[in-house]
């Protein structure tokens, strides 16, 4: 399971004693903020309502190591919390030198897009791309979207593929990064994906494409009014290999 190798390589980095600063299991991101001798840092991770069963939880005593310690669990809302905390620590010790954007990377002509994200659908057809959308939620298909059952059957023909980070959180990453042996490019991209690129090596993704938020507590006050925008303005898009 991909969560349980980034939890391991996300506790061996730490450093230094964090302060948990605040956290939320909210919508449309949760969130975690931590401090250090450096400064604070945001983790992000996309809440998924459609995956939530129950609102329970086994957190004891809210810490960042706790989180951490969840981020494999098979309840969602520990998952999501412990992947926040995951990418929290690895903004912490991220540096972003230029404004990048994963679509500049795609020079191969058969695309998978994992998750329906439609200003990256867009742009690759504007590049005159073969594009093929899945999606999991029924409530953000449209007329082209592919169900993502049909990932399993149509993966292995891509040459390249761009994944949400929400894959992490629902688990279907480790199949996808199997079915994709021909692609040469597996990018994992949005908010969900902040985590430090070390944390991916050997494990199939290429790249990452996400966004270190720079101002910090503009951003909080726009997640919290739940802004699904509400870090675009506060933070610098980049894009790392593994």
């Amino acid at each position: 399971m991909m969560l349980k190798l980034l939890k391991e390589r996300a506790m061996k980095a730490i450093e230094e004693e964090f302060k948990l600063v605040d956290f939320s299991f909210a919508l449309p991101y949760t969130y975690v903020v931590i401090e250090g001798k450096k400064g604070k840092s945001i983790g992000l991770a996309m809440t998924l309502p459609e995956e939530i069963g129950e609102y329970k939880n086994t957190f004891t005593k809210p810490s960042l190591e706790e989180f951490i310690e969840k981020a494999d669990s098979l309840n969602i809302i520990e998952r999501t919390l412990g992947l926040a905390a995951i990418n929290a620590v690895s903004q912490y010790y991220l540096e972003v030198d230029e404004e990048k954007d994963a679509i500049e990377l795609i020079e191969e002509e058969k695309v998978a897009v994992i998750g329906n994200m439609p200003p990256i659908v867009k742009a690759l057809k504007d590049k005159n791309k073969k594009v093929f959308v899945f999606e999991r939620n029924p409530k953000l298909w449209d007329r082209e979207t592919l169900s993502d059952a049909l990932e399993y059957v149509l993966l292995p023909e891509m040459e390249a593929v761009i994944v949400s980070g929400s894959a992490l959180l629902n688990c279907t990453i480790d199949m996808i990064l199997e079915r994709s042996k021909r692609a040469k490019k597996i990018i994992l991209t949005g908010a969900t994906a902040q985590a430090l690129p070390e944390f991916f090596r050997g494990t199939g993704v290429t790249h990452l494409a996400s966004a270190k938020v720079l101002d910090i507590e503009k951003a909080l006050i726009n997640l919290k009014l739940g802004s699904f925008r509400g870090f675009g303005k506060q933070s610098k898009k980049y894009v790392m290999e593994v």
